[in-house]
């Protein structure tokens, strides 16, 4: 009898429910459920409809049982930075805002009363992004003071859904990372840091690595779901499971995370706290077994989602690509300007930086298309100069997992632009690192290189130069 693994894997636009079991030595993964997501208005506020999505978990577990596939072990990752703030009651206070909420305009001033940006990326090596934790805590501090201090305890969001089904609270540490309050030397909580700030530091519980065992079903859940099940901490931010799914074990890989967002960077041992860095906007986000994911965020795949959705025509990203690699357009977007992160338009927003730079204006979706796929390419072979800068060193091959490893005509660009070999594979790169964690804590693998390498011989790559 097969033994079932499952990865509850929330993006930002869709959730789905993946299983997996070994076979023959090799990884099968198989979607059982889908469900959508995506931040709802709310009183003129981006929230997150929490309990709609764990109504979808509950929805995807009760699958497992009509499909007589009974999960073992199962994980869940979501995006990172997002938390609720829950009372002495677990009741949540006020609502779950979304990161590309407008609240945190200007939070960052507000924490640099405090601490300097510099002293501050010293201290976490995280990147600054507005939308991080420490600025959404901030917003909170000024808006609802209460909030924090009525707060008995903070859970980011996979972490609050293990709560729900275990009755057990745990932070665990790749998404712990991402609220720019620990500390990379001891790999907790900076608590100096925290109290520094007017956070309550009661709040926050102690971080826990990914494999750490959460617990089983309460007997509610039990009783609706019709199975019990060991829920097991994976690397809960999605890119920190993505990355453990570059089916490689060279220790000088770069790696390209590649979905609504691309997250682009190297493994590394110890943290770069440095000022070259934080010049560069490189970030320090938490890994399994303590690495660091010494990495940049790019805007990704979110802008080719977003102008296929203005689109008159009803496209397929095939489509799109096909009709983008006939343009001859040289426009190129720097597609970390703010001005692509939540526009009213993106068509509109392409089209007036391109006009603002005095470059040629896309009006086609062709002509749209391929300044935002060589857009992305472009970024990406800066960035990969940035790193043999910083590191001294220089890389062959850029591994792409994700999504993005389907889009194979941004694959070529990227080739094109960083004069590197691309590796593009596997696209379910984020569940698979969910369930390569379990398989770990299973003990099926003995360690992350074994595990490495059935990836690479379980999934389809494909490679581009």
């Amino acid at each position: 009898m097969d033994k079932y693994y499952l990865a509850v894997d929330i993006g930002a636009s869709s959730g789905r429910h993946m299983l997996a079991s070994m076979e023959d030595g090799k990884m099968k993964l198989e979607e059982i459920y889908r469900f959508p997501n995506g931040m709802d208005n709310v009183n003129g506020t981006l929230c997150w409809d929490v309990n709609r999505l764990f109504t979808e978990i509950k929805n995807g577990l009760k699958k497992c049982k009509e499909l007589g596939k009974i999960p073992s072990f199962m994980g869940i990752d979501t995006w990172a930075v997002d938390y609720v703030l829950l009372d002495k009651e677990d009741k949540i206070l006020g609502d779950t805002v979304g990161y590309r909420d407008s609240r945190t305009n200007e939070m960052d001033e507000k924490v640099y009363e405090t601490i300097s940006l510099s002293a501050l990326y010293a201290r976490t090596g995280i990147q600054k992004q507005i939308f991080n934790t420490i600025y959404q805590l901030m917003a909170v501090k000024q808006s609802h003071p209460e909030y924090l201090e009525q707060a008995d305890s903070m859970l980011m969001i996979p972490d609050y859904f293990d709560f729900l089904l275990t009755g057990v609270k745990k932070m665990e540490y790749t998404n712990a990372t991402s609220t720019q309050l620990v500390d990379p030397k001891t790999n907790d909580w900076d608590y100096e840091l925290i109290d520094m700030l007017g956070f309550n530091s009661k709040m926050f519980r102690p971080v826990s690595m990914p494999g750490t065992v959460v617990g089983n079903f309460t007997k509610a859940i039990q009783e609706e779901i019709g199975f019990d099940c060991t829920v097991v901490l994976p690397a809960t931010h999605d890119t920190g499971s993505a990355v453990l799914a570059v089916p490689t074990n060279d220790d000088n890989a770069i790696y390209i995370s590649s979905g609504t967002w691309s997250l682009m960077g190297i493994e590394r041992k110890e943290a770069d706290c440095s000022m070259a860095s934080m010049q560069a906007n490189f970030t320090n986000e938490g890994g399994y077994d303590h690495r660091f994911r010494f990495l940049k965020n790019i805007m990704g795949l979110w802008m080719i989602q977003s102008v296929k959705k203005e689109f008159g025509e009803d496209l397929s990203f095939a489509e799109i690509c096909e009709r983008a690699s006939k343009e001859s357009i040289a426009s190129i977007v720097d597609c970390n300007d703010d001005c692509f992160f939540a526009p009213e338009s993106m068509i509109k927003a392409v089209q007036s930086f391109c006009a603002n730079t005095n470059q040629q204006v896309p009006e086609t979706v062709g002509e749209i298309s391929a300044v935002v796929y060589n857009s992305l390419a472009y970024c990406y072979g800066e960035t990969v100069k940035e790193i043999e800068a910083i590191t001294g060193n220089t890389y062959d091959t850029i591994y792409v997992v994700g999504g993005g490893a389907n889009a194979g005509y941004l694959n070529e660009l990227t080739a094109k632009y960083t004069g590197k070999k691309v590796s593009a594979g596997p696209t379910e790169a984020t569940a698979i690192g969910n369930i390569t964690v379990q398989m770990l804590q299973d003990k099926v693998f003995a360690d992350l290189p074994e595990a490495r390498t059935c990836i690479g011989e379980s999934f389809d790559i494909k490679y581009y130069e």
